[in-house]
């Protein structure tokens, strides 16, 4: 008996290889739009997570290495403000005023240091929000890497990574705190700083100061290289305040805490804010309580804010609100800072000055 066998018709030969076919052109097309869709985002970098510029996990940030990139920009723009005003070629112009028609003036010194401190974090952190006094130039871009050193001071403190959502992260930069005082050569005001804010609330905060190479930082819930005083004068309090405001917080203070109230008059909100710690610097003046009863950027007070937080302080519009550091860039309602002192008691001490702040 002969073998059985299998016989395919020409058209059925036919239809099995263009089923062949079809499949093998599906393979193939999925192959290179999967390769070019690498070549777009840029996954096929051959970086890794390691490699500078990029960002672990599909979108998180460590926290703890945007405090260590944020510490190195302050820096690094605080050596263009000291270059600058050393060389004494400011180039010093007008770009506007404030709502209570004061000149403001910005240098050279407040644009390099802008564009070192945006770029260093930028091509460190592509993928989070920044937010800066300065404009940003696409002529002048830099690509300026950061090594992934994390500084000996960080870690001691801080022991473990901390990762957060990219989109969750706002970083606001203030590349020259005191460009008033700045131009007058009052160096000892003028800081470089930089906050980190998570859903709009300050977490990572650093304030340096150019001219004593002082740097203080801080983690809310992780750490610090800055702490409180051991005590502050909450009946008769020493109290800062803008040079260009000085007369009317004056008025309200003498008669809400006595006449032995001492105001001090000084520039720059970073400034202001160290003058409520613990500074090793001789000529950082110390003050109980940081009063401010005009509108404010965000990028001036949210480093402050995130140090005062960290170590158990307080930054606040007069009347008690939390401040939020997202949408707008200003900041209504003035505010009132404090630490190891009864911050709501203050509030209440102070309703007038909430009334002036809205004038």
């Amino acid at each position: 008996m002969a073998p059985m066998g299998i016989r395919l018709s020409p058209l059925g030969v036919a239809v099995f290889c263009l089923l062949g076919l079809g499949v093998l052109y599906h393979l193939y097309s999925g192959f290179l739009a999967g390769r070019f869709a690498l070549f777009v985002l840029g996954g096929d970098r051959g970086g890794g997570p390691d490699a500078p510029g990029s960002q672990a996990d599909g979108g998180t940030v460590d926290l703890r290495e945007l405090l260590a990139v944020s510490v190195l920009a302050a820096v690094r723009g605080g050596e263009e403000v000291k270059r600058v005003r050393e060389s004494n070629a400011l180039n010093e112009k007008a770009k506007g005023k404030t709502r209570e028609g004061a000149e403001e003036k910005m240098t050279s010194g407040d644009v390099l240091s802008n564009r070192k401190m945006f770029y260093l974090l930028k091509t460190a952190f592509p993928n989070v929000q920044i937010n800066t006094e300065e404009h940003v130039d696409a002529a002048d871009q830099e690509v300026i890497l950061w090594d992934h050193n994390i500084p000996e001071d960080i870690l001691r403190e801080i022991t473990k990574p901390k990762e957060v959502p990219a989109e969750s992260v706002t970083v606001w930069i203030d590349p020259l705190d005191a460009t008033q005082e700045y131009t007058e050569d009052l160096r000892k005001y003028v800081t470089t700083m930089v906050c980190v804010a998570v859903n709009g609330k300050p977490v990572l905060g650093v304030i340096h100061k150019p001219f004593s190479a002082y740097t203080a930082w801080a983690m809310v819930d992780g750490g610090s290289n800055v702490k409180a005083r051991t005590s502050y004068n909450e009946k008769t309090p020493r109290i800062i305040v803008s040079r260009s405001h000085s007369g009317t917080v004056k008025q309200v203070a003498l008669q809400t805490f006595g006449n032995q109230t001492t105001i001090i008059p000084a520039g720059g909100a970073g400034y202001k804010v160290l003058s409520l710690l613990d500074v090793p610097d001789e000529n950082q003046e110390k003050a109980d309580i940081y009063i401010h009863v005009t509108y404010i950027k965000k990028w001036d007070i949210c480093a402050g804010n995130a140090l005062l937080k960290a170590l158990g302080g307080h930054m606040t519009t007069l009347n008690g609100e939390e401040i939020s550091y997202t949408g707008s860039d200003g900041n209504e309602g003035g505010l009132l800072a404090s630490i190891n002192m009864n911050h709501q008691a203050l509030v209440k001490k102070l309703p007038e000055l909430e009334k002036t702040s809205h004038k």
